[in-house]
């Protein structure tokens, strides 16, 4: 227990400056509802830097453990922690939240308010979601999340906005209701909502088997696997730039949470029993979405493709059964949300002054923006996989615990580096080098001192992690050891 509420402060004070955003009322308050915005990210992201400094990184036990009675009659509690695995995905969101609340600085003139207060409490709520230790809690800020994220494209998305947010809502929702399912059985057992009950309770095979299937269409979703996909391309599309933001780098991430804190440690021989299935999943999605992604002509659309591509390589590298595999895929998923967000506030960038998305309006972009050009570069090897970057660390280690396992595994899955490399530099080719054909392109501008700002930021984390990624696994090794001792060695009741 800690004596600070460092967790609840991280869920809170997000939430409730953005309540308090929304307070500030017409769009003629816009300045005072960003500055509002601003230092209450920066507040929220402030308390979270606590969890990481005093974190115990020898231990796999949960941490900052927060608990209270909330429905007592159905032993419901309001019970927080962080552990090696959820800690750096608090401390993600949180650093995220500051990027997108800057990226929409200038770009968001309508409603302003309301789109600042949006990302605020949906950053409040993702951070429960990384923390929740009770089931119900969980699900509660697991269906609130999708709420921000629906208003947001719905309302300051592209012109298919409204489709493309109801298809979002309905693909999640329809998973989490199996989720659902799944939860109130594990009560009926335990006789408790506790997710570290559930953890230490043996279920039956036949049940372990439902179970699974119910968090794969639940978790599965999120992620987006193969084949229930198709809603995150049109998401990304019609999102504004802030949305895509979040929705690539911490909304994708709470499907693969979910494998990793629900389904392997709950229903582990079930998870092995059905190997097969997400592997085979997890490759379709690595090797079929990347030459999906080679024929895109959309840049948002490539991006949206790519993503679902390396968040293949995660749900893969879960279900490897090995440490390697499993700590390649948490730095995955760290990474993505580096290099993903920074892609998509690359994109935004160019939309923001030629108001169009089509790779082939584009072309020679580095003669009139070179600040941008050299910071695009360096996102879009990241994307490939470069060495030294972040994006490098994690594929290539799930490839090595691929390779313990199978060959064929290992091949199939190193083909996203070729592939990577294939569509992220092509568009790169297209859009920054070459004649300038278009007059819109002509008369560019460079970034300005904000863009720059906040691309330099993601530039340092990318590098960062890619350079030295010790301090960001550190803190996972023992987790993931006690993970792969209780899903390796629980035992069924007979």
């Amino acid at each position: 227990m800690t004596d600070i509420p460092f967790l609840s402060l991280a869920i809170w004070i997000p939430i409730l400056g953005g309540l308090l955003v929304l307070a500030t009322g017409p769009d003629t308050n816009a300045r005072m509802a960003r500055v509002a915005a601003l230092l209450t990210a920066i507040l929220g992201f402030a308390v979270t830097i606590p969890l990481y400094a005093r974190f115990e990184t020898g231990s796999f036990a949960m941490q900052f453990e927060e608990l209270r009675p909330w429905i007592e009659y159905f032993n419901i509690n309001y019970h927080l922690g962080v552990d090696g695995i959820s800690l750096w995905f608090v401390l993600l969101n949180a650093f995220m939240t500051i990027i997108v609340v800057i990226a929409g600085w200038t770009s968001i003139q309508s409603r302003v308010a309301q789109y600042m207060a949006a990302f605020l409490i949906m950053s409040g709520l993702m951070n429960g979601i990384f923390s929740a230790l009770d089931g119900v809690l969980f699900y509660v800020f697991f269906e609130a999340s999708l709420i921000p994220l629906y208003l947001i494209i719905g309302i300051w998305g592209g012109p298919n906005r409204v489709y493309a947010a109801f298809k979002f809502f309905l693909f999640t929702l329809a998973g989490s209701l199996l989720l659902l399912l799944a939860l109130i059985y594990l009560y009926n057992t335990t006789g408790s909502f506790e997710i570290l009950e559930w953890h230490r309770t043996p279920v039956a095979v036949g049940a372990q088997t439902l179970i699974f299937f119910a968090f794969l269409a639940a978790f599965g979703v999120k992620v987006p696997m193969w084949p229930v996909h198709t809603w995150l391309p049109d998401a990304h599309v019609e999102a504004p730039t802030g949305g895509s933001v979040v929705l690539a780098a911490i909304a994708l991430k709470l499907g693969a949470y979910g494998f990793v804190r629900f389904a392997l440690p709950i229903v582990p021989d079930a998870c092995r029993e059905f190997t097969w299935l997400v592997v085979g999943l997890s490759l379709v999605a690595v090797v079929y979405i990347g030459f999906v992604a080679l024929a895109q002509t959309d840049m948002k659309k490539l991006v949206a493709y790519s993503s679902v591509s390396h968040m293949g390589f995660v749900t893969l590298g879960f279900f490897l059964h090995n440490q390697l595999g499993i700590e390649g895929a948490l730095v995955q998923m760290i990474s993505h949300g580096f290099v993903s967000g920074a892609m998509f506030l690359c994109i935004g960038v160019l939309y923001d002054r030629v108001h169009s998305r089509q790779i082939a309006d584009y072309g020679g972009v580095v003669n009139t923006m070179p600040k941008f050009a050299a910071f695009f570069m360096l996102f879009a090897m990241a994307n490939a996989g470069l060495p030294a970057t972040s994006g490098f660390v994690g594929e290539f280690t799930v490839i090595l615990g691929a390779m313990q396992e199978s060959f064929l595994i290992a091949f199939l899955a190193a083909t996203t580096l070729i592939l990577g490399a294939a569509y992220t530099l092509w568009m790169y080719k297209r859009v920054v080098f070459g004649a300038v054909a278009n007059e819109k392109v002509a008369g560019l501008t460079d970034i300005n001192r904000r863009e720059f700002f906040f691309l330099a930021l993601l530039a340092l984390c990318v590098l960062a992690m890619g350079l030295y990624p010790f301090p960001f696994t550190d803190v996972m090794h023992a987790s993931v050891n006690h993970l792969l001792e209780h899903v390796n060695g629980k035992m069924l009741p007979l």
